[in-house]
């Protein structure tokens, strides 16, 4: 299992358009294959900071996810609407792995 980070730097004008770009990425994630956890945006601090957080298997099981996306409805919806409202200044993906024991809820 690899976890895939993104780090979003946002319009800090446009925070709203990237919480629609978010939500519509709550539907299409999922049913395109990744286990999506969340989309994160400012709240306190920086202003153009933002991220998106998902497991996925493997480099391999990432490349037909990203696949599965690029034709997905929503998929393809969502990437217009961030082209067409320009809120996404920059966009970079790491993919690290689990090196602690999870967090067990008490």
């Amino acid at each position: 299992m690899i976890t895939c980070f993104i780090r979003y730097h946002i319009d800090p004008t446009k925070k709203q358009q990237f919480e629609q770009y978010a939500r519509n990425w709550g539907e299409a994630i999922p049913r395109c294959g990744a286990d999506l956890i969340g989309y994160y945006a400012p709240h306190e601090g920086s202003s153009t900071l933002a991220y998106g957080v998902y497991n996925i298997d493997s480099l391999a099981a990432y490349e037909a996810y990203r696949a599965r996306l690029a034709t997905d409805p929503l998929g393809q919806e969502n990437y217009r609407f961030a082209q067409a409202e320009k809120f996404l200044i920059r966009e970079d993906r790491t993919f690290l792995t689990l090196a602690s024991t999870p967090r067990q809820d008490k």
